[in-house]
């Protein structure tokens, strides 16, 4: 099963501005996150895509294999699904560009996911920690007992009504696509729940889409905060 990985990136964010670029434990965010996914040797090809004239410039200093994706992409699939069109493979995954705790294990158990053909979207979830339980910043999951996600969202999934203390799932930054759903996402509008949630997986949901969730023990905290940013520098610092 040929795989590829791709990083989008964008220059342009909300809450931690110019977030690709930030300094983490001495390397840009977007050079962590692509040393750490090239990492995993199941990948056939790894590669940053994105629409800033700067993020390319840096990566092509430091050798990082880069490639300039339309401005206009509204989300990070999209971005994925551009790299689909020039590059062939089986199976194409999408590694938030925010996501330098990546781990070899965790892009393992995701092709362990796609390893069934009929399977055309995976993503990974990992048991909640505490403080991401009540979070709106950690995205909650919840699954059927085949493994398919029924929801995600920014809320407390599921709500524990009469206290019977349930399992609680963090969804994790990382996907997995077959090139005929990564054509078939770029075709829909954007959905109303993921309008309402910001969380661009609901439109393969809302339209009927299965996405299975393997599960890893390994966490993965996404940047996306100042708070973010010094808890991966600590966890880094003690690699």
């Amino acid at each position: 099963m040929k795989a590829i990985a791709v990083i989008p990136a964008r220059l342009a964010s909300t809450r931690l501005p110019r977030k690709m670029l930030r300094d983490i434990a001495g390397q840009p965010l977007v050079g962590r996150v692509y040393t750490a996914v090239r990492a995993c040797p199941l990948l056939a090809d790894v590669i940053i895509a994105t629409d800033s004239d700067e993020i390319m410039a840096v990566c092509q200093r430091n050798g990082w294999k880069a490639q300039m994706t339309s401005p206009s992409h509204r989300s990070g699939t999209e971005r994925v699904h551009e790299i689909s069109n020039s590059m062939a493979a089986d199976v194409y995954l999408n590694v938030q560009g925010d996501e330098p705790l990546t781990r070899p294990e965790q892009i393992a158990s995701l092709l362990e996911v796609m390893k069934d053909s009929t399977v055309q979207v995976g993503t990974l979830m990992t048991p909640a920690a505490a403080v991401d339980i009540n979070s709106p910043s950690a995205v909650k999951v919840v699954t059927d007992a085949d493994g398919k996600a029924l929801y995600f969202s920014r809320a407390t999934i599921p709500f524990d009504r009469d206290g019977t203390s349930p399992r609680y799932f963090k969804h994790l930054g990382f996907y997995a696509y077959r090139k005929a759903a990564l054509d078939r996402f770029v075709g829909w509008p954007e959905s109303s729940l993921e309008r309402a949630e910001r969380l661009e997986q609901l439109r393969f949901l809302e339209n009927g889409i299965s996405i299975y969730v393997g599960e890893t023990p390994h966490d993965s905290i996404g940047v996306d905060t100042e708070e973010d940013v010094r808890r991966v520098e600590e966890i880094l610092r003690g690699r």
